[in-house]
């Protein structure tokens, strides 16, 4: 029941499951910031986990697609949370800050914003449900982990360097739209479900909000790292 493709589709907005997946996001978050020193010595059991959860709710999901014959060429993974992923997975392997100053923008608020307000039709404990949600936030944790474990850093001028790397490319992700007549990036169309794009209008004036929207989401995420940065700063001063 929980595999099946026609069943459990009955996904509420804020409704409990939500709620409770949403709060057990926030807590682990906390967790991973609250007891960094007492997590440290275990960095590589977080770094792994992570990894994993990744890679399997990728392959999973495709899989589950095949096996349920709904498979097609808009499950390609070229959505922005396939993109984050591969990100994530190439980080976990091989250190790059220009790749993190990317996965920062794209892999964490953006990520956090699709939970509240998520493309996802089963509710729990329907395997889409879960690993949707487990995906998604395995996301935000990994970038964070990347953050507090391994020490990464974003400079603010990342901010219109990421913005640019993400333009960059949408730009054949949005030709690749017109000829699969696919909606990867949401460059096609809103999404199916209610989200915050179905509140971005239509025609130019969806891409225009979409940019905006896009920039104003960088700035808000850079905030943090902005403060983190600043503090640190102050600290070496003091102790200088």
């Amino acid at each position: 029941m929980m595999f099946s493709a026609t069943e459990m589709r009955t996904f509420e907005l804020f409704s409990v499951p939500h709620i409770t997946v949403l709060i057990l996001f926030v807590a682990v978050f906390f967790w991973l910031i609250l007891f960094r020193h007492h997590l440290s010595p275990h960095k590589s059991i977080i770094k792994w986990t992570l990894f994993w959860i990744l890679i399997l709710g990728e392959i999973s999901q495709h899989l589950w697609l095949v096996l349920t014959q709904q498979w097609e060429v808009g499950n390609l993974p070229l959505h922005m949370c396939s993109i984050s992923t591969f990100l994530c997975i190439f980080l976990f392997l091989k250190p790059s800050k220009k790749a993190f100053y990317l996965l920062f923008f794209i892999g964490s608020l953006p990520a956090i914003l699709s939970m509240v307000t998520p493309e996802v039709f089963y509710q729990f404990p329907h395997y889409r449900f879960i690993k949707y949600f487990l995906h998604h936030s395995a996301l935000p944790w990994s970038v964070l982990y990347l953050i507090v474990y391994e020490g990464y850093r974003v400079p603010k001028k990342a901010i219109w360097t990421g913005f640019l790397l993400l333009n960059l490319i949408a730009l054949p992700i949005f030709f690749i739209n017109h000829l699969l007549g696919t909606n990867f990036f949401y460059l096609a169309n809103p999404t199916e479900s209610k989200t915050i794009l179905s509140f971005f209008g239509s025609g130019i004036m969806y891409y225009i909000n979409l940019e905006i929207a896009t920039l104003f989401v960088f700035y808000l995420t850079y905030l943090p790292m902005g403060w983190l940065l600043k503090r640190e700063g102050a600290k070496e001063r003091l102790q200088a």
